[in-house]
């Protein structure tokens, strides 16, 4: 676990950080929430997070992820294999940003925990989850609270879920 909280490490320090998750053979936890990373250290994150086969839960809270952002972890989503947990909350996320993670959700096999608290994501936002959870039963825990969405969205993502989510938040 390698746990980086509050560091300031920002766009360039992420870069210097996902070269290193590149050759990784051994972490499988790392914490970079509080860290000022916006698109440009997204990038670099989402490309390590391509090839690499080691790395089960990133937190990237707190950070400065848009949808522009979030649309580049949602195309390494498609492709990675082996990360189960992902904190993505305190951003910037909305309904398009969200509309993006749905698609990758609808092929990702692995991911069981998301995590969204506070953003943007409304009442479609939530649509797009639950259109991905048709076909999605791997993810079982989904934290969606405080982003502006009702009891009736969150009822209609369990309907549309089936069993697969086990644990709701809102």
């Amino acid at each position: 676990m390698l746990h980086l909280n509050c560091n300031s490490i920002g766009n360039e320090g992420a870069q210097y950080l996902a070269n290193a998750l590149k050759n990784n053979i051994s972490l499988t936890t790392l914490i970079i929430s509080r860290n000022q990373i916006g698109l440009e250290g997204t990038r670099y994150f989402t490309n390590a997070l391509r090839n690499n086969t080691t790395l089960k839960i990133l937190d990237l809270a707190h950070n400065r992820i848009d949808n522009e952002s979030i649309q580049l972890i949602a195309n390494a989503l498609q492709n990675n294999t082996t990360l189960t947990t992902l904190h993505l909350g305190w951003n910037q996320i909305g309904t398009e940003g969200t509309r993006s993670l749905g698609n990758a959700l609808e092929t990702n096999s692995t991911l069981t925990t998301l995590d969204l608290n506070h953003n943007q994501i409304g009442a479609m936002g939530t649509q797009y989850l639950a259109k991905a959870l048709e076909c999605n039963i791997t993810l079982t825990n989904l934290n969606l609270a405080n982003n502006q969405i009702t009891i009736e969205d969150v009822q209609y993502l369990r309907n549309i879920s089936k069993d697969a989510l086990t644990r709701v938040q809102f």
